[in-house]
């Protein structure tokens, strides 16, 4: 009988927000405490500490309905630049364990395994080493639940199937028997409409899901994505899509005092200078943008967008917004929550169509706009703006998406 084999182990830090204030502010430790983007009662837990999960409370729930709960709940506003730092450090201590850590996100690591690592025991000391390591220098509070399997998503998977602090092994001979207990939305890439696209074609359980064939995933998920969720359910190889990025952009619950026109305005001119900035430290150029206002209650809500000519300039990119702003109907103020504006067709710049004409005023307005980049990164942000975000400066701090890790120097 041939060896077995594993090939990833994926690291996911448990409640990771939560748990980095417990560490950073003892009188919190041990507390039921949620994270949320800004103190208001109209916006959501983005993190719970394990002590506040037991209520029920989650990534998700509305602050009102935590408070319900758990009336003893502490919220927390979120604080992005530490949650980085905390970030930057956890990789550091993985790769002294010497493995290299492939960030999934702010709060999930991916480390290829390989050498004597790939194969059962030794990866579960690895594995165990990782845990110590991390315990040892940031702290025994920022626990990780850690899977290894013979690829990335079935590592995934095992991450999430022993919480908080667990360690699971999901090895060849385990397949596919070891996920039968599982429900289908607890596998990666079944959300809700894809649950009803089984479902229909009588797939309900995941053991009736290992037994389909690639042909019939094919023919569900629409596509060869079909045939590769397949593969990875059976332990094969798996490998990353493209992730180029194709859309850049910013959003913010909008606080009471800036629930009127006026506010709503400053608060995207902030977001699309903030857009703007982040699309030049990355080397990109936008060829369209849009805007979209949200309503208390979805009563109201608004989008609308427009392509251009590819640009990185703030300057154009606020025009644009002016012109969107303008083409907003009536009443689509009237219950205010929140406001965004996203930047679409991303092109590097150096791939980029740029207009054959007024080549120097492009250049003159491109050394203005650096010489504005680098004053604020080294005196502090909003050093200088452009007067349409005056009165919102303080109320678009930097937020972390679990998907995309913020750079505190160009989005602080």
């Amino acid at each position: 009988m041939g060896k077995t084999f594993l090939h990833s182990m994926f690291i996911d830090f448990d409640g990771f927000f939560a748990s980095v204030e417990q560490v950073c502010r003892p009188r919190l430790r041990g507390r039921p405490i949620a994270v949320v983007p800004l103190l208001a009662e109209t916006t959501c837990c983005i993190a719970a500490s394990r002590q506040a999960k037991p209520y029920g409370i989650k990534t998700g729930t509305p602050v009102h309905e935590a408070r319900r709960l758990c009336p003893d709940l502490e919220i927390v506003e979120a604080r992005p630049e530490v949650y980085v730092r905390c970030h930057r450090r956890m990789n550091e201590v993985i790769e002294e364990c010497g493995i290299s850590a492939e960030v999934e996100s702010i709060d999930e690591v991916h480390c290829p395994l390989w050498g004597e690592w790939m194969e059962p025991e030794p990866a579960r000391r690895l594995a165990l080493r990782v845990k110590e390591a991390v315990a040892a220098k940031i702290s025994p509070l920022l626990t990780c639940s850690v899977g290894l399997a013979p690829n990335r998503f079935l590592a995934k998977t095992a991450s999430d199937m022993e919480k908080p602090d667990g360690l699971v092994t999901i090895t060849p001979d385990d397949l596919p028997h070891r996920l039968f207990p599982l429900r289908l939305r607890d596998l990666y890439g079944i959300g809700p409409r894809m649950e009803t696209r089984l479902r229909v074609r009588l797939i309900e359980t995941v053991e009736h899901l290992c037994a389909a064939s690639p042909e019939m995933l094919r023919e569900i998920w629409g596509g060869i994505e079909g045939e590769r969720f397949h593969a990875a359910l059976h332990g094969k190889p798996t490998f990353h899509r493209d992730t180029s990025r194709r859309t850049l952009g910013h959003s913010h619950i909008l606080p009471p005092e800036l629930r009127h026109e006026a506010g709503a305005r400053s608060v995207l001119h902030r977001l699309t200078q903030k857009a703007a900035m982040r699309l030049r430290s990355l080397g990109h150029l936008a060829g369209g943008m849009g805007v979209y206002i949200r309503s208390s209650g979805g009563l109201a809500d608004w989008s609308d967008e427009v392509r251009f000519t590819e640009t990185q300039d703030t300057i154009d990119l606020l025009q644009t917004l002016e012109r969107l702003w303008g083409r907003r109907p009536p009443g689509a103020c009237d219950a205010l929550l929140g406001v965004g504006v996203n930047l679409f067709g991303l092109r590097e710049e150096k791939t980029g169509v740029l207009p054959l004409f007024d080549r120097g005023q492009r250049q003159r307005k491109a050394a203005l706009l650096a010489s504005v980049d680098r004053l604020n990164i080294k005196e502090g942000k909003n050093t200088v703006y452009f007067g349409g975000a005056h009165g919102a400066l303080d109320y678009t701090p930097m937020r972390i998406a679990f998907t995309r890790i913020p750079d505190p120097e160009t989005e602080r």
